[in-house]
């Protein structure tokens, strides 16, 4: 059942609103910035996330500050087939920027744990980003250190699709998970401090990447495959891995991801996608159309609050509860769990879970202390390294042939 609709959901809702203004939510992955580069081409006048953008996003400054974020990973995501990733991607690097000086009294740059802790002691959303496929490095290690350079936090190592050196859940195999070159560039990332995210990876570039890296790697928006078996989810035997690497999974709400009805309704409807001519990720306003007209005529297996609680259950049973966050996709997604509508509805989910018996001591880590860990350690690890060694030149035509 739906907490949201539960005779108990006012009390657990309001202590979860209690919470979430000392513990606020580090909210792993969302998408906002390709969301302004495809409706608006980053025209913020246009989308002023000041003010309530419902019609358009599910991210706003209202929004957020009602759903109790307290830091958020902004995705810089280009797609993997465009012809100048690397161009692209530095374009949402400067849309972030600019949404930061644009508005400063709610959003404030964060590089570091210490400054995440300092944004949540101003009031203001810590605001970090993710490059979503590494892609985005065009095989440069030289350009994922200007990556980081520029306030790249985390790396997901490819997207949908293979790159030349890593293998994606959702695409044949190449490599067999990561190459020579694929490896030296986790540890690059090591060495930089740059988070290594294995949210979209082959399970078998999972656990190369968990077997090369000597820092806490992060899922920044993915489920249990266990208990919805899609390849984008995380087997068991890798979040059990977590523990001993000191990494953290962040469960994501996206519905093909964590309701197994979902799945092949899903399947059908990237093809009803293609056929019009649209990507399947597409969520612009003709896109929709077309998802829409879909729906009316399949409807649509409908996830809840409690879909993503049955994930979070088996999570913390595998991984323990020290490895566990959250990354909603947000602005990345067609749909939405019921309940989870958008970026105002994360005290629906603790309230959730407050239900099941979670404690207020889990619940902070949940949201707020696993990532604030994680990137410190991160970053005391980048801090041996570099102390040892210096960057990498390596090429992968040195290193894969």
């Amino acid at each position: 059942m739906n907490s949201v609709n539960s005779v108990n959901s006012v009390s657990s809702v309001e202590t979860a609103r209690e919470l979430l203004r000392e513990f606020p939510v580090v909210d792993g992955h969302n998408d906002l910035p390709w969301a302004l580069r495809a409706q608006v081409r980053y025209d913020l006048d246009a989308r002023d996330i000041a003010t309530a953008q419902n019609a358009h996003l599910h991210t706003d400054i209202p929004r957020l500050r009602a759903g109790g974020v307290g830091a958020q990973y902004w995705s810089v995501y280009v797609r993997s087939d465009l012809p100048d990733p690397v161009p692209a991607t530095l374009e949402q690097i400067d849309c972030v920027r600019q949404l930061l000086a644009r508005y400063p009294q709610d959003l404030r740059a964060a590089l570091t744990a210490a400054d995440m802790e300092a944004a949540r002691a101003e009031g203001r959303i810590a605001s970090l980003m993710g490059a979503e496929g590494g892609h985005s490095i065009a095989n440069s290690l030289g350009t994922l250190r200007g990556l980081y350079t520029l306030g790249v936090r985390y790396m997901t190592l490819t997207h949908n699709d293979n790159v030349n050196w890593a293998d994606s859940a959702t695409d044949e195999p190449g490599v067999g998970g990561l190459s020579a070159f694929g490896r030296e560039v986790v540890r690059e990332m090591n060495r930089e401090g740059m988070l290594v995210d294995l949210s979209h990876v082959a399970a078998t570039t999972m656990r190369d990447a968990l077997d090369t890296t000597v820092a806490p790697v992060i899922f920044s928006h993915s489920s249990s495959r266990a208990v919805c078996d899609h390849p984008r989810n995380i087997p068991d035997d890798v979040l059990e891995r977590l523990a001993g690497n000191g990494g953290m999974a962040m469960v994501t709400f996206v519905p093909k991801f964590v309701l197994q009805a979902a799945v092949d309704w899903t399947a059908e409807a990237d093809d009803n996608m293609r056929t019009h001519g649209f990507h399947p990720l597409d969520t612009t306003a003709e896109a929709m159309k077309v998802h829409r007209a879909f729906e009316e005529r399949h409807p649509r297996p409908v996830a809840t609050v409690a879909t993503v609680a049955d994930h979070l259950d088996h999570m913390r049973e595998v991984a323990g509860i020290d490895h566990l966050g959250i990354g909603g996709d947000y602005d990345g997604t067609a749909f939405t769990p019921d309940g989870l509508d958008d970026v105002s509805g994360y005290p629906n989910l603790i309230a959730e879970l407050l239900d099941r018996g979670w404690n207020t001591a889990d619940l902070a880590k949940l949201t707020w202390q696993n990532a604030v860990r994680v990137l410190g350690a991160a970053e005391d690890v980048a801090r041996d390294l570099r102390a040892t060694r210096g960057p990498s030149n390596a090429t992968i035509e040195s290193l894969d042939g």
